[in-house]
């Protein structure tokens, strides 16, 4: 077992977060803007404004997740803070740095080609960025808030959050460019799902391990999730053991992988997809309340 920091910030990861947005932010200059296609989320809200005002979005990026970062500081460890803020970041460096040299491909008004290469290159860009633990800001944090407040699941709130983006859109773009940008969106979807295995569906850990104790009492600390210790036994051995049973959001399970390597890298661990989780420690159970949920 090695004793050392388990919120440690990768190098790689940080590297990695870089370069995922540099292609979300490629595909919102140099393919949304030209083909006029909207897109969710605080993303969104910045090519509305650039289209209405004329804001450059490299700075309404940073200025609209301000707020959000200083309500959901809490709600973050420090590790996913530091991501999160490292991504705002480098996506508004990327921001500016695009319109500065930009690089539209010929896509000869096609707005069928445009609609599918932007879900691709921007799917791809964000399923990086989420595949190593941080995320763009805006929506994800607001979502994080509101299932720990209220037990809203994280992928509803980011639904309903990019659906009424969607929506405001039309104060700039027609139906038809509409349809382009739900052609992108779900591209964009399958592309985040396929690069970062799943982008919204919750993940179930089982985790085998000769340091139960240390690995539960990690993720608990870290990152506020539940965890339970199973009895099982060996099939061939028949010693008995306990194994970490924990279901975390996917942004989070590069955390959890990041603990197992500190603790016992020699762990055996099988991660699965869970359609829906309820319940204190993953959904933060609170009085029960009457939502809309969508």
């Amino acid at each position: 077992m090695k004793n050392t920091n388990l919120a440690r910030i990768a190098i790689k990861d940080i590297l990695m977060i870089a370069i995922g947005t540099g292609f979300y932010g490629w595909a919102l200059i140099n393919i949304n803007i030209p083909n006029r296609l909207a897109e969710g989320g605080i993303s969104g809200i910045t090519l509305i404004l650039r289209a209405l005002f004329q804001w450059n979005p490299a700075y309404t990026n940073l200025i609209l997740n301000i707020p959000l970062l200083i309500l959901g500081y809490r709600v973050l460890g420090r590790r996913s803070l530091i991501y999160t803020i490292w991504g705002i970041s480098s996506l508004s460096i990327w921001l500016y740095v695009w319109q500065m040299i930009p690089m539209p491909p010929a896509l000869h008004q096609d707005m069928l080609i445009a609609g599918l290469l932007a879900g691709l290159i921007a799917g791809i860009g964000l399923g990086i960025v989420f595949r190593f633990g941080g995320t763009s800001g805006g929506t994800d944090v607001v979502a994080r808030i509101m299932e720990q407040k209220f037990g809203i699941q994280i992928g509803r709130t980011m639904f309903a959050l990019d659906a009424v983006v969607l929506l405001l859109s039309l104060v700039y773009i027609d139906i038809v460019h509409m349809m382009y940008t739900l052609i992108a969106s779900f591209v964009f979807a399958q592309v985040v799902g396929l690069t970062q295995q799943g982008a919204y569906a919750a993940r179930s850990f089982m985790i085998f391990t000769d340091y139960p104790e240390e690995i539960s009492h990690a993720i608990m600390d870290e990152l506020e999730r539940g965890t339970s210790l199973l009895k099982s036994e060996g099939g061939y051995s028949h010693r008995e053991q306990r194994v970490v049973y924990a279901v975390v959001d996917p942004s989070e399970v590069n955390t959890v992988q990041h603990i197992i390597e500190e603790i016992d890298p020699k762990a055996f661990v099988s991660i699965f997809a869970t359609q829906e989780q309820l319940g204190e420690g993953f959904s933060y159970l609170r009085p029960k309340k009457k939502f809309i949920l969508f």
